[in-house]
């Protein structure tokens, strides 16, 4: 492959790249603990959108509890996150013979 055509494609790829990443940073992912207790939406850029919590969740005197439902939440939405990133950035360069790489 001469060099010209390889970075036409690199481009084209970048171009793609750059594509998939804006439409991951606007999608809202959702994710739950406890059976629905705790409810969180975080964009693809990892920014907090909302945050539900079902009223049963709330007890005075096992905040501990509702804390790590919260943690449970955000780790859950957080992978969702990271496996579509890696699914759709990922495939693009899968079988691709990178310099360097």
């Amino acid at each position: 492959m001469n060099m010209q055509k390889m970075m036409k494609n690199m481009q084209k790829l970048q171009g793609k790249m750059t594509r998939v990443q804006a439409e991951l940073e606007e999608k809202v992912f959702e994710a739950n603990a406890g059976g629905g207790m705790v409810t969180i939406e975080m964009n693809g850029k990892y920014e907090l959108q909302n945050i539900k919590l079902n009223p049963d969740a709330v007890d005075p005197d096992d905040v501990e509890a509702l804390e790590d439902l919260i943690l449970a939440a955000y780790h859950n939405v957080k992978s969702q996150i990271d496996a579509e990133s890696q699914e759709k950035l990922g495939g693009l360069t899968q079988g691709m013979k990178l310099p360097g790489m």
